[in-house]
C-alpha cells in the first residue's frame, strides 16, 4: 500500500500535469474572457459609482447579490485574480519545457534515412545518367537553406536527410510568451497606471498634475497613492468648433500651451494643437480631448452693492443641439450669522441653448454652435445644503432642499447676454455672457510601450506559426546495379509534411524533378505513387 507521502506527491504531480497542460491554458483563458463580461455588462465602481447607485435602485432585489460576488468590482476581485495567476502560471508552465524541448531539436541531427522510402507519404525514385558523387553535389545545392546531414549506409549507398521549418515552433513561442508579456503588460498597467478627469476653461485657465485634489474624477491603480504624479502643467487658451450646416461636428481643437521636465522650472510654456485621436504626450502620460461644453457666466449684485460673478461648466443634455443644464450657486457677501447666510444662499439654474428655439417661454436649441445664446433660468433662494456634509452634484440643487421648502424658487426668465433680473429684496442677476469648456482625460501608463511590443510580436508569432511548415526530404544515393563504375546512378527521394501537407505536394515534385534527372528512367511504382498524393492533396 503506497505511503501517504507517495500519495501526496502523486496528487501534486498529476495536478501540475494538468495544470500545465495546453488543454488548462485554453479552458482558462476561456474562462477569463467570460469572466471579464460582467465588468463590461454591470457598471463598475472604479468607473462610475453613479451608474451603481442608479443599478441598485432599478435592481434592488438583484443588486445586493451581485455585490456579494463582486460583479461590481470584476477586475479587482478575487476570483478574477485566481483566474488570471492560475493562467499564468498554467502558459508559463506550459512553455518552459517546450522551450527546452525546441533547444534539444535545434542541437539535434536530422533523423536518419529510413531503410524503406517507400512508404513515405511522398516518394520518387528514377535512375539518371551521372555518378554518385555528382548527384550528392547536385542534392547538396538543392537543399541550400535545409539543414542536412550526409550518412554513408551499410549497404554502400550514401544518402542525406534534410529538414525544414524549424521557425514554425519559434513562432508558436513567440506567440504564447507574448501573450504572456500582453497579460503581465495589462496587469501592470492596471497596478501602476492612472487616469483622470479634469475640465478646464479656455480662457487661459490651467491645469497641473500636482495631486490627484487637482482632478474632478480620478481612478488610480493598486500602488498609486497619488503623490507622486507625473509633473506637468496644461494651459487652455482657446478652444473652437468647425460645424457641418445639419449642426454635426467636423473637428475639435483646443489651442494648448503646456510645461514639463525643466520648463517647469524656467517658465517656459510650449505650444500645442489638441485634437481628437491626437493626444499631448508628455512627462510620460497622454492628454486626451474627451468632451467639451458651455459655461454660462453670471454676476450677482447684493442690495448692499456687493457683487458675485460664477463661472461654472454646465453639462450638455443634447450633445446633439448642446443643449445644457446647470446650477451656478453663491454665498451672500458680508453675513456671518449661520442661519441667516443658508437661509439667503442663491442658485442660478436652468438650461443653456446656444442657438435658441422657443415653442412659447420653452426653450430649446436647435443648432450647437453659439450663434443665439440664451439662458433660461431660475433663481432659487434659501439653503443650497452645501454645508450638509453630503456631496451633491456641480449641475444640480439639493431636491431634498427643495421637498423640504428650505430652498425656493423666487424668479424665472430668459436671458440673452447682457440682459439681467431683479429679485423682491433688489438682488439682480446679471447673465455677462459665455464660455467654451474642454474637457480633458490624462492617462498614465508605463507598460503601454510594452504591450504595443507584444501585441505585435503576437501577431508575428502566429503568422509564422500558421504559415511556415515543417517538412523533411531524404535522398538515396547508390550506382546502377552496385558495381561502383561511376556510369549511372539510382536515386530515391522520399518527405514528409510534419504539419499540414497543404502544399507540400507541389514542393515536393518540384524538388524532386531537380534531384531526379528529368530524362531519367522513372519506376512506375514510384511514379503511381506519386501521382496518387498529389491527386489526394488536390
Amino acid at each position: 500500500m503506497p505511503s501517504p507521502v507517495k500519495t501526496a506527491l502523486a496528487f501534486l504531480r498529476n495536478t501540475w500535469r494538468g495544470l500545465t497542460s495546453m488543454r488548462t491554458a485554453l479552458v482558462l483563458l476561456f474562462l477569463l474572457a467570460l469572466a471579464a463580461l460582467p465588468g463590461a455588462l454591470i457598471p463598475q465602481r472604479s468607473l462610475n459609482q453613479r451608474e451603481v447607485d442608479k443599478y441598485f435602485a432599478e435592481y434592488p432585489t438583484l443588486a445586493p447579490w451581485l455585490d456579494e460576488v463582486g460583479a461590481f468590482e470584476v477586475f479587482s476581485s478575487v476570483w478574477f485574480a485566481s483566474i488570471y495567476v492560475l493562467l499564468f502560471i498554467s502558459l508559463i508552465g506550459c512553455l518552459l519545457p517546450r522551450c527546452l524541448e525546441y533547444y534539444k531539436q535545434l542541437r539535434g541531427r536530422p533523423v536518419r534515412t529510413p531503410r524503406n522510402l517507400a512508404r513515405m507519404p511522398h516518394h520518387d525514385k528514377s535512375t539518371v545518367d551521372a555518378s554518385v558523387d555528382e548527384v550528392m553535389t547536385a542534392a547538396r545545392k538543392r537543399l541550400r537553406g535545409w539543414r542536412t546531414e550526409e550518412r554513408e549506409e551499410e549497404d554502400g549507398s550514401r544518402s542525406i536527410s534534410a529538414e525544414r521549418g524549424y521557425l514554425r515552433e519559434a513562432g508558436n513561442l513567440v506567440f504564447h510568451f507574448a501573450l504572456v508579456g500582453l497579460l503581465v503588460g495589462v496587469a501592470g498597467g492596471k497596478l501602476y497606471g492612472y487616469e483622470g478627469q479634469v475640465i478646464v476653461m479656455a480662457d487661459g485657465s490651467e491645469f497641473c498634475n500636482s495631486g490627484t485634489y487637482n482632478y474632478d474624477s480620478f481612478r488610480a491603480g493598486l500602488t498609486v497613492d497619488g503623490t507622486k504624479l507625473s509633473p506637468f502643467c496644461v494651459r487652455v487658451n482657446d478652444f473652437g468648433v468647425e460645424y457641418l450646416h445639419t449642426g454635426q461636428a467636423q473637428s475639435y481643437k483646443a489651442n494648448l500651451e503646456y510645461q514639463s521636465g525643466e520648463d517647469l522650472e524656467t517658465g517656459t510654456w510650449k505650444p500645442y494643437l489638441l485634437e481628437v485621436n491626437h493626444p499631448l504626450r508628455t512627462a510620460g502620460d497622454r492628454v486626451y480631448l474627451s468632451g467639451n461644453g458651455y459655461a454660462p457666466q453670471f454676476t450677482v449684485t447684493f442690495p448692499g452693492g456687493e457683487k458675485r460673478t460664477g463661472l461654472v461648466q454646465w453639462q450638455p443634455v443634447d450633445v446633439t443641439t448642446m443643449l445644457s443644464q446647470g446650477a451656478t450657486k453663491f454665498d451672500p457677501p458680508g453675513v456671518t450669522d449661520e442661519a441667516q447666510r443658508r437661509q439667503n444662499q442663491l442658485a442660478v439654474t436652468g438650461l443653456f441653448a446656444p442657438t435658441a428655439s422657443f415653442d412659447g417661454a420653452l426653450v430649446t436649441s436647435r443648432f450647437p454652435d453659439k450663434l443665439d445664446p440664451v439662458a433660461a433660468v431660475d433663481v432659487m433662494r434659501g439653503d443650497l445644503g452645501l454645508d450638509s456634509g453630503r456631496g451633491q452634484s456641480i449641475f444640480g440643487v439639493d431636491q431634498s432642499m427643495v421637498e423640504q421648502g428650505r430652498l425656493n424658487r423666487v424668479a424665472r426668465q430668459n436671458l440673452r447676454p447682457g440682459e439681467e433680473l431683479r429679485l423682491d429684496d433688489g438682488t439682480t442677476v446679471h447673465f455677462d455672457g459665455v464660455q467654451r469648456w474642454v474637457n480633458l482625460q490624462i492617462s498614465h501608463d508605463p507598460f503601454q510601450p510594452w504591450v504595443l511590443g507584444f501585441a505585435i510580436a503576437v501577431i508575428f508569432g502566429i503568422g509564422a506559426s500558421l504559415s511556415i511548415k515543417r517538412r523533411r526530404i531524404w535522398v538515396r544515393v547508390h550506382p546502377q546495379g552496385g558495381d561502383g563504375d561511376g556510369g549511372r546512378s539510382v536515386v530515391e527521394v522520399g518527405g514528409l509534411a510534419r504539419t499540414d501537407q497543404a502544399g507540400y505536394g507541389e514542393e515536393f515534385t518540384r524538388l524532386a524533378a531537380d534531384l531526379l534527372a528529368t530524362d531519367g528512367e522513372r519506376s512506375p511504382e514510384s511514379r503511381t505513387r506519386a501521382e496518387s498524393v498529389r491527386e489526394k492533396e488536390h
